[in-house]
């Protein structure tokens, strides 16, 4: 006899599939309007609240290396003579890749000129002190509190599921001790519903940023002109990979898809170090991470909002709220591979590998094209200006192999898209499931509706420019970096709930 399929929680299924109809309807019924009115939210958001954004974020930090370092570090998520079910190199590449996705390779490369070019602390654009700025702002906001930020969900439900025994992996259960009897209640479905809903929409976001990429440089090699067409097209090739590795399976799909994506990202990483100017990278990368540990404070945002304002809330602000956005579904993602494990190998490993993975690529890919800008005369800057996703391409088209290089960068985004947004699907079909044991999965027909889900608000973004007659790339980005935003402020309040529940439930340990 097979084993029963878990069951679908249906009104969770169906309560978001309602709420995404609705908002892509009314993207594409009143798209002018749909836009001015997340453009509004997104500045009240950053303007009124992101204070809270920026101590929220120091403060679950703190509190996960607290954890760490402390008693409740050696709890073990599961029995406690379990092992864990995946080998370290293989959980590394699951949480690496799901965690970070093709937008590394686009903000790694060139997240220096926006800086340059806008700096903070009101310093003159270009000036000599603006580019140190430049040059280690973007480690710090892909650094240690973003991947707090993913590690807090991770250990909270972590615990639950794996400790506690909870029955379903979701948010509410999670916020057990607060919500009490609620959990399967109004309040309880209410968090799960804005966790579906906040994943999707952050999704958007990521797949929307990685879609230009992945067309640039199929155009470029091939001589294809943008086109809507092929943006569809590129979606398109990253959903049917993604519902292919999640019908597949974790073992098979997920955890494969991930060894093969850090090794290309291990390729096209060696190629540059190899071909390019090793010794300049290694200085330039050296030289920003002693800058931004030597600046930590001043980024960390301790002087906003009467130092810095307008840069905070336009960069730091929005990178904590998509952190933020995508920690639940990151979080769920690695308390499943995570089993076996304590909490202690749990909190230093997210917190560790994932700071010094993103490090490395903004060592290397951003030292590369500023040496292409500042010492090669190639105006990587004026490229940026009339296309950012354009710039990318020809740093790569910079490396000896030329247009030759494009195959691998290609590969290496569809797999990076692929890998995050997988775990996507099968993230939102676990958080779906009204009863999950460690050891099931999801059904598979659920994980691929997921998967092709995915795919829906991404077109419809993109589109909209087409839609209102504004097709400036800025303006799209600008659009999408908002959904993002605009969907993170309940998850603000939840992951409050979260920490206060599991602060409850390890003081209860031993008990």
């Amino acid at each position: 006899m097979e084993p029963e399929e878990p069951k679908i929680d249906w009104f969770i299924f169906t309560a978001t599939g309602i709420v995404i109809a609705v908002v892509t309807l009314l993207l594409l019924l009143a798209p002018q309007a749909s836009q001015e009115a997340i453009t509004r939210t997104f500045s009240f958001i950053t303007g009124k609240t992101g204070l809270l954004y920026i101590w929220f974020g120091i403060g679950v930090m703190f509190f996960l290396l607290l954890v760490a370092l402390g008693p409740f570090g050696s709890i073990t998520l599961g029995p406690s003579n379990e092992h864990p079910e995946h080998s370290t190199l293989s959980w590394i590449a699951m949480l690496f890749s799901t965690g970070i996705g093709t937008a590394i390779l686009y903000w790694g490369t060139i997240e220096w000129v926006e800086y340059y070019e806008n700096p903070p602390f009101e310093m003159e654009p270009r000036s000599e002190e603006a580019l140190k700025w430049s040059a280690s702002y973007g480690m710090f906001h892909w650094g240690i509190i973003g991947w707090s930020l993913y590690c807090l969900p991770a250990v909270c439900l972590g615990y639950a599921y794996h400790v506690r025994n909870e029955s379903s992996l979701n948010l509410s259960s999670a916020c057990r001790p607060i919500l009490r009897g609620s959990t399967r209640k109004v309040p309880g479905r209410v968090i799960d519903i804005l966790f579906m809903v906040g994943l999707l929409g952050s999704a958007t976001t990521g797949i929307g940023l990685t879609t230009p990429l992945i067309t640039e440089s199929f155009g470029a090699f091939f001589g294809v002109e943008q086109s809507f067409g092929l943006t569809f097209g590129a979606v398109a090739l990253v959903v049917a990979i993604i519902a292919l590795s999640v019908y597949v399976g974790l073992e098979r799909g997920i955890k494969q898809l991930s060894n093969i994506n850090i090794v290309l990202i291990f390729m096209l990483m060696g190629m540059i170090v190899a071909w390019g100017p090793a010794k300049y990278i290694a200085r330039q990368g050296l030289d920003s991470v002693l800058f931004m540990m030597t600046h930590l404070p001043e980024m960390s945002g301790v002087g906003y909002p009467a130092q810095n304002k307008v840069f905070t809330e336009k960069w730091t602000v929005f990178y904590w709220a998509w952190w933020l956005t995508l920690g639940p579904f990151v979080g769920m993602f690695i308390c499943k591979i995570s089993r076996g494990r304590t909490l202690r190998q749990l909190i230093l490993g997210v917190l560790f590998f994932g700071t010094l993975g993103c490090t490395i690529c903004f060592m290397i890919l951003g030292s590369y094209s500023l040496y292409l800008e500042q010492e090669q005369g190639i105006k990587i800057i004026e490229a940026f200006e009339q296309n950012k996703h354009a710039a990318v391409i020809q740093v790569i088209t910079s490396l000896p192999l030329g247009q030759w290089s494009l195959p691998l960068f290609f590969l290496l985004c569809v797999s990076f898209a692929a890998t995050t947004y997988d775990s996507a699907s099968y993230t939102l079909a676990a958080a779906a499931t009204r009863k999950l044991k460690p050891s099931e999965h999801p059904a598979r027909w659920h994980r691929v509706v997921w998967a092709i889900g995915l795919g829906v608000l991404p077109l419809v973004l993109l589109s909209l420019g087409r839609l209102t007659g504004n097709e400036q790339q800025n303006d799209v980005l600008e659009l999408l970096q908002t959904a993002s935003v605009v969907v993170s402020l309940p998850i603000l309040f939840i992951g409050v709930m979260m920490a206060a529940s599991l602060t409850i439930l390890l003081f209860r340990h031993n008990k």
